[in-house]
């Protein structure tokens, strides 16, 4: 069975000032997800499933209903701030959604495969999907997951700072932890700095891996969050900016032994958008990616799988 391409579409994006998610980049308005879908098609997967917001199902359906027709199925799932089926009754007060987890949850009466999960507005290349859909198809397993890490020097905006969850590996390449480091930015000697706790900087090496929110799941992640979901909101639930994010959901279930996850190394650009400055960059790296034949002028005219 194919595996499935999940991808987290309901953010705010307050940095960046607008829908990032179906803002146009490439020579011909492909927003920065389409070239994620047309990398997912090229590497083997079957079905993309788009995390949104209900109220922006329309809006979706009109922009990608049309370029994928026949290229790819297509599902969507709802990241609702409401949460009575979780057993939650009452009327939540939020000013953002629930976090990257609870979004992952949306998906779990649409997806049944293996499947990957990527942020909407990054771009990640095709060797990532290659690699990850190879590990899908022949080493995940139910307790068994998978991450892609990032050489951080390939991740840096310029921009502004960003946050950065550094990679702890062991030596059979599995994540002990994620280090989430503030403030990462590139000094003037080219040196990689974040901001530390106490306000003083540090220093990270240019190879160190980190995180950019791909992963790899099998459908039994479902039922491990669900629950550490469910303690998260009754813990927070007057916090209307509390977010159950992935990263720390990982976490948990790594000190509790309930999965591992696998590393793996990826030697290629990740770009995005954190800030609206990043448009122009992203939009000249998309366009040398074109000018050299890493990807067609026209997206959808043909997939070469």
């Amino acid at each position: 069975m194919k595996p499935t391409l999940v991808i987290l579409a309901a953010g705010m994006a307050s940095r960046y000032g607008g829908n990032k998610q179906i803002d146009g980049f490439g020579p011909n308005n492909e927003t920065i997800l389409e070239y994620s879908i047309f990398d997912a098609i090229r590497a083997g997967f079957g079905k993309v499933c788009f995390i949104i917001r209900k109220e922006h199902q329309t809006v979706f359906e009109e922009k990608f209903a049309k370029a994928l027709k026949g290229q790819m199925e297509v599902d969507y799932a709802f990241q609702e701030p409401q949460l009575a089926e979780y057993g939650f009754n009452e009327y939540i007060e939020r000013t953002k959604p629930w976090g990257t987890g609870h979004a992952l949850l949306a998906a779990r009466n649409v997806v049944k495969e293996n499947f990957c999960v990527i942020n909407a507005d990054d771009f990640y290349s095709l060797i990532a999907f290659r690699r990850m859909a190879a590990f899908l198809a022949d080493e995940a397993k139910d307790d068994y997951f998978a991450l892609l890490g990032y050489k951080i020097d390939k991740t840096l905006s310029d921009s502004g700072p960003v946050t950065r969850g550094v990679c702890a590996i062991s030596d059979s390449s599995e994540l002990k932890r994620l280090d989430e480091r503030a403030k990462v930015y590139r000094n003037s000697e080219g040196e990689i700095e974040f901001v530390q706790h106490d306000g003083t900087p540090g220093k990270l090496n240019v190879d160190d891996l980190v995180s950019m929110n791909f992963w790899g799941f099998t459908p039994a992640i479902f039922s491990l969050l669900e629950p550490l979901f469910v303690t998260f909101v009754r813990e927070n639930i007057a916090d209307p900016k509390a977010e159950f994010l992935i990263p720390e959901a990982a976490q948990i279930l790594l000190q509790k032994g309930q999965a591992s996850f696998r590393v793996i190394p990826i030697d290629a650009p990740c770009f995005g958008v954190t800030y609206q400055e990043d448009k122009p960059l992203v939009k000249n790296e998309l366009s040398d990616l074109v000018e050299k034949g890493v990807y067609p002028k026209y997206l959808w005219k043909e997939v070469a799988v």
